[in-house]
């Protein structure tokens, strides 16, 4: 009985873990890193892997993000004494070798079916969207500094996004990805090498290696993200251009309906 609540309690730490890095990875996109580099960020702080990257100084210079890697490193710490504890009651305790061979494929099949869905995009996805979710609803973890400054709400965003081969916006110019047409704004590009392209022109070159700072709507921002170089990513750009006509259009008549009411208002009170 023992060895059993050693494997139950093993793969519970093991699905907690990757509920955590997850929750952690929406809790740094929130604040601004790419998807990319939020993954990282999460996974290496909770495993502990050392990393001395730049990406890691925009983490370690931001109160927010520093907290959640701060809670990261305790978790992490909490967790392996767990598994440590999990796997001593499992192998070395009470039972004879078939019961403890029957333990051991108990606990692959369920290492198995984690990976499994930890693998699943449409796990992921449906997960992240109750992850993001939850954070909006119990918790602050919008960046209010820049935030308030750039007057952020609702599903608008400053993101960045780095430029990988194969990207669909890799080796292009902005004036050809017409990023305007689909309700995306370029902020500025961060070169490989450590230089800055602040309010970048039409003509301005994005290379892989880059990293852009994009203002937009989430979805869209990420979407671009993931948009690779190929006809999907044609198609894909066509699409969000098509939805942003569409937005705007119910943009506008939202603001028409708000002028015209306005208009009312401000009559009935003239003709008191």
């Amino acid at each position: 009985m023992t060895g059993i609540i050693g494997v139950i309690a093993l793969l519970t730490v093991l699905g907690l873990s990757l509920i955590i890095t997850r929750v952690a990875t929406i809790a740094l996109t929130m604040t601004g890193l790419s998807q990319e580099s939020a993954h990282f960020q999460a996974r290496s702080a909770f495993t502990g892997t050392g990393f001395t990257t730049s990406e890691a100084e925009s983490v370690v210079n931001h109160p927010v993000r520093r907290r959640i890697i701060m809670l990261l490193m305790i978790l992490r710490s909490a967790g392996l004494v767990t598994i440590v504890f999990s796997l001593i009651l499992s192998f070395l305790g009470s039972g004879n070798d078939i019961a403890k061979v029957a333990r051991l494929s108990w606990l692959v099949a369920g290492v198995a079916v984690l990976w499994l869905l930890s693998s699943s995009k449409v796990f992921d996805r449906y997960l992240g969207q109750f992850i993001n979710w939850a954070l909006r609803r119990w918790t602050k973890l919008d960046v209010r500094d820049y935030a308030s400054l750039l007057r952020l709400s609702g599903e608008y965003r400053v993101i960045e996004v780095q430029v990988r081969d194969g990207d669909w916006v890799a080796g292009k110019n902005l004036q050809c990805c017409y990023l305007p047409e689909e309700g995306i704004t370029v902020l500025g590009i961060s070169r490989a090498n450590g230089s800055y392209v602040g309010g970048p022109k039409g003509e301005t070159q994005i290379y892989p290696g880059d990293t852009l700072i994009l203002y937009g709507r989430a979805q869209k921002l990420q979407e671009l993200d993931e948009r690779r170089a190929d006809v999907t990513g044609d198609e894909a750009h066509d699409v969000a251009v098509s939805e942003q006509r569409q937005h705007m259009e119910e943009q506008e008549r939202r603001e028409h309906e708000y002028e015209t009411k306005r208009e009312g208002k401000s009559k009935q009170e003239t003709s008191k």
